[in-house]
């Protein structure tokens, strides 16, 4: 008897929605769709997800490397940062001997989330004087006050899918790699903005360091580059996808930060790069 009565003293407790979730079923599109009255919080909304690519910067080694890691030291103080990592070059070599050597894609996963930590450490090491942190998803937890103590964080853009990996559509390569984890972070935490640095302007029409003829792409909604059917994207294809389902973050952000003062220009809110936002 007493148990019952718990149970139904719980139930007069719980709110409408609560009563639907408790008895109802998690496959109803009914209840799911009464979990969208409320929009969810921003828990990080000073924040800033910068990407660094893999290749763009890291594996250019100290002429790239430096002059962003000074621009970073410099908005310290100024700008929170979450900073992930790209895999870049190592990273498809990995692949590369993964797929030869008949590895399915969650372990590819695996493969390249150690290779984007290895970058992530680099940067670390590069910015420990500053007392920036390098944080697992384990550490997650702990981000906001490690951003109030030290105003960054660096972390390994890879998504901790890894085994639990989907397959891809075509092929093994796992499709969620480092832009897909970064904006991810941006999206959960309701960041301010997510900043994807690259090594070209932003998007184009085609890959500019092999077509002279590609045209630079200012802005665009998901709808219209998704309509293009462009052979290269400048962002992998998955981000675009979890954009057009967003709750928080609702555009990107691709820059060159090859050229010194865009990073801060971005972070400042100007309009520099490429802007892709979700209708």
């Amino acid at each position: 008897m007493m148990k019952t009565s718990t149970l139904a003293l719980d139930n007069q407790l719980l709110s409408e929605l609560g009563q639907s979730l408790v008895l109802g079923s998690l496959s109803n599109k009914d209840v799911l769709s009464e979990t969208e009255r409320e929009a969810p919080i921003k828990i990080l909304p000073n924040a800033n997800v910068l990407k660094i690519g893999g290749q763009s910067f890291i594996d250019r080694g100290r002429a790239a490397v430096f002059p962003l890691i000074e621009e970073l030291v410099e908005n310290l103080g100024t700008h929170e940062m979450i900073i992930g990592t790209g895999g870049g070059t190592r990273a498809r070599h990995a692949y590369s001997v993964g797929v030869d050597l008949g590895l399915p894609t969650g372990v590819l996963s695996v493969l390249g989330t150690f290779v984007s930590m290895q970058n992530a450490r680099i940067i670390y090491y590069l910015l420990a004087k500053h007392g920036i942190p390098f944080i697992e998803p384990v550490q997650f937890g702990q981000m906001a006050h490690y951003l109030a103590e030290r105003g960054a964080v660096i972390f390994f853009g890879m998504p901790p899918y890894t085994f639990w990996h989907e397959n891809p559509t075509v092929g093994r390569i796992p499709p969620h790699r480092t832009d897909t984890g970064a904006y991810l972070v941006s999206e959960v935490f309701g960041a301010r903005s997510m900043i994807f640095i690259k090594d070209e302007e932003g998007l184009y029409t085609a890959d500019p360091k092999k077509e002279i003829n590609a045209k630079f792409i200012k802005r665009i909604s998901v709808q219209e580059l998704k309509a293009l059917d462009l052979q290269d994207v400048v962002v992998e294809r998955p981000v675009l996808d979890f954009m057009e389902r967003a709750k928080n973050r609702r555009s990107i952000r691709v820059i060159n930060g090859l050229i010194r003062g865009n990073l801060t220009r971005a972070l400042n809110g100007e309009d520099v790069g490429t802007e892709i936002y979700a209708d």
